[in-house]
């Protein structure tokens, strides 16, 4: 595992399948493109709906509104504005390999002027969802543009670290911020719930990536 060189890309794309996976995946990163004085974009994939199914106080559309607000205050925490991120509104649990989702996805990112690098998840993740967004990613058409992976559920991946130092706490109390996803919501029985194990496996002291053939190119 070497260190991470970012060099200073002028714009950077932050993708998220769900919304908080842009602070689990790359908080440290996002912060220290922004001390730079950088320009970070962020896409929430999916709309984050299915976190909590069966919650009477929390039907869809209100649950899918927290969580925005919750990407928003995050990333104002570290300088990048409301205006800067895009919710794509695609079906949690459900991108699956269908190609209208690949191609929302690199259309996302096409629109995006002036990008250098695009963060987002690795294909050697758990969860489909990621799976589903890195191959939206791999497809795109993004000529000279860096890619890196981030790792969300899982434990092993080979590249580069970001070690967090100071920073490792803020990212914990950030995660914290996610209320929904901190079990805040209480009467879903099949809710979803960050366990205190994996926050600490997400707050970990470095920040794991990879990096990835450009996109457009084919594996």
């Amino acid at each position: 595992m070497s260190p991470l060189r970012i060099g200073n890309p002028a714009v950077t794309l932050v993708v998220a399948p769900h919304a908080d996976d842009e602070t689990i995946g790359a908080y440290g990163l996002i912060r220290l493109l922004r001390q730079r004085g950088r320009e970070v974009r962020v896409v929430v994939v999916t709309d984050g709906a299915v976190s909590h199914p069966s919650s009477p106080g929390w039907p869809r559309a209100r649950l899918v509104a927290e969580r925005r607000r919750e990407t928003r205050r995050a990333m104002r925490g570290l300088g990048v504005p409301a205006g800067k991120i895009r919710f794509l509104g695609l079906p949690d649990g459900g991108l699956g390999e269908v190609s209208a989702h690949f191609r929302a996805i690199a259309r996302a990112a096409r629109r995006i002027a002036g990008l250098q690098l695009v963060i987002a998840p690795t294909r050697a993740d758990a969860h489909p969802d990621h799976r589903a967004t890195a191959d939206g990613l791999a497809h795109a058409l993004l000529p000279g543009v860096r890619r890196l992976s981030y790792l969300v559920w899982g434990d092993k991946m080979q590249g580069h670290s970001l070690f967090l130092r100071e920073g490792r706490a803020m990212k914990r109390a950030a995660i914290r911020r996610y209320r929904t996803q901190m079990g805040w919501i209480a009467d879903d029985p099949s809710g979803f719930q960050i366990a205190p194990q994996e926050l600490r496996a997400f707050s970990r002291p470095a920040e794991l990536f990879r990096e990835e053939r450009p996109c457009g190119r084919s594996r």
